[in-house]
């Protein structure tokens, strides 16, 4: 059985304060929660501060209206199956278009964002 050595807050590479500036980056939805667990663990390994990681590896989340109203219109068109369905009363349909929104935006749409929009252009 392998023996693995704890790290202590001594250990650490960055500076107690970037953690604030992590949550912070995710609570002005700069980006998403699954781009902080990635920050985070760049954090962890190099000690660089989490601006300098989101910038570099390109994480910050698109809230572009206009962006995501497009990424929106190619899930729609591209999956008519999920917006009959979701016409027809599936609200989990929903989940499927959001889920291509994110995939034609390499997970940097905002979800919530996309979910609004693809829920009044399914409605109209």
């Amino acid at each position: 059985m392998e023996t693995r050595k704890l790290t202590t807050l001594a250990d650490l590479k960055f500076k107690p304060g970037a953690i604030v500036e992590l949550v912070n980056l995710v609570e002005a939805k700069t980006i998403s929660n699954f781009a902080a667990q990635q920050v985070f663990a760049e954090m962890f390994e190099t000690g660089k501060s989490p601006a300098a990681i989101v910038q570099e590896k390109g994480l910050a989340q698109v809230s572009d209206t206009g962006a995501i109203e497009a990424l929106c219109d190619q899930a729609i068109a591209a999956n008519p199956k999920s917006v009959a369905d979701y016409k027809s009363g599936k609200v989990a349909a929903l989940n499927a278009l959001k889920g291509q929104v994110m995939k034609l935006s390499k997970g940097k749409a905002n979800p919530a964002l996309a979910g609004e929009i693809l829920e009044r252009k399914l409605k109209a």
